[in-house]
């Protein structure tokens, strides 16, 4: 099965945990150029992303980059977007602006509209008066297939049965996969319904944060965010054990610890979504299209992703 990577974009306006600014929105567009160039076959962002004063700067920002972008090079990636199922987003028309709010923003590129995240927690019968409204809007002729993120196995199964009375197919889950995510084996039964109902399988943060690529041996201080600075701290030495696993392999590879963490996903035939800022990023995580770890190496880290204590926490407002 040939490998697909995708383009996360959570860091573009986000300043809490990412420090962005708006001086670096070159550097980004030579980040998504890169994508385009290296074949990334999917770019994610979200209605929600961007703090403060910049709420939808991601989707604005790529929309404009789309704007830059020949119809050749448009025409091999995706764009997905996950629309925010706010509790005031009620009722059978609930996404009918945001949706056309996000196609307005990304310039009238919107491939796949993903659901955010599970309302089971608040308001059980709202995810599927939403989802009626994405199937409504399919069959008024807006062009789009339909995503989740940040549910369950039991939620999913849930879902597919429900779309299938519509006549509509799940087209990708998006869940939080990564050495270490938690609750990593109820993820890898969600992989598992997607397996057997052709549904992709996207892996959300599957470098933590960027703490898989830090080097166990360096203590070196990066410029990073104060939260950042607090995950890095927090999860540092629960990790070590991985970490250390990740340098091995890289070396003798001659790759970068993301890309190893990243093949591990891959391994299990995941689409990860990684967040990258920078070309030299972009050029690095592409790299993984080149080779494959070896099943002796995959277990290795597969086991020591089991025995970590300490795992990153889990999504909120995932479901079961």
């Amino acid at each position: 099965m040939r490998k697909k990577i995708g383009l996360g974009t959570w860091s573009w306006g986000n300043q809490l945990l990412w420090g962005y600014q708006t001086s670096s929105d070159n550097i980004l567009f030579e980040a998504y150029r890169e994508a385009l160039n290296k074949g990334y076959s999917l770019i994610d962002t979200a209605d929600s992303y961007g703090t403060g004063k910049f709420n939808g700067r991601s989707e604005k920002l790529l929309g404009f980059f789309l704007s830059q972008t020949s119809q050749f090079q448009k025409n091999k990636i995706q764009i997905a977007t996950k629309l925010a199922p706010y509790p005031w987003r009620i009722g059978r028309n609930g996404f009918n602006q945001p949706y056309k709010n996000s196609l307005e923003r990304l310039n009238n590129k919107l491939d796949i509209v993903q659901l955010h995240w599970s309302t089971a927690k608040y308001n059980p019968y709202q995810e599927f008066q939403l989802l009626n409204n994405l199937c409504d809007l399919n069959e008024k002729g807006f062009q789009f297939k339909i995503g989740l993120s940040n549910v369950g196995p039991l939620k999913l199964q849930e879902i597919i049965n429900f779309l299938a009375q519509r006549n509509k197919k799940l087209h990708c889950v998006q869940v939080q996969f990564s050495l270490l995510a938690p609750n990593i084996e109820t993820q890898k039964k969600v992989k598992e319904i997607c397996a057997v109902n052709k549904i992709d399988f996207l892996a959300y943060s599957p470098l933590s944060f960027g703490l898989l690529c830090k080097n166990p041996y360096s203590k070196k201080v990066l410029n990073r965010s104060l939260l950042r600075n607090f995950i890095f701290n927090f999860y540092e030495e629960s990790s070590l054990e991985i970490r250390y696993a990740l340098f091995e392999i890289a070396q003798k590879r001659g790759v970068s610890q993301a890309q190893v963490a990243i093949n591990w996903c891959c391994y299990q035939g995941a689409i990860p979504i990684v967040g990258s800022r920078t070309k030299s990023q972009v050029k690095d995580i592409a790299g993984v299209l080149k080779w494959n770890l070896s099943e002796t190496e995959f277990q290795e880290l597969d086991s020591l992703s089991r025995q970590c204590k300490k795992k990153f926490i889990n999504n909120p407002f995932a479901s079961k």
